[in-house]
């Protein structure tokens, strides 16, 4: 088992009402990883993800 890791981006700019949250969603379905992306009242999100440091990064910067 690999270096566990978890990470947190904010988001912001036009991320709120165009599906960003429902492609993080499918995105994130081909990646080892865990975790929650929600609407933040200032119209950012916010995405959490856990799992190995590989597969997070990788996730990360494909949803980026």
């Amino acid at each position: 088992m690999g270096e566990q890791a978890r990470a947190t981006v904010v988001f912001r700019g036009m991320v709120q009402g165009v599906g960003f949250r429902f492609t993080t969603k499918r995105i994130a379905s081909g990646y080892a990883v865990g975790g929650y992306v929600e609407n933040e009242p200032d119209g950012s999100v916010e995405l959490v993800a856990e799992g190995e440091r590989q597969e997070v990064e990788a996730f990360i910067e494909e949803v980026s």
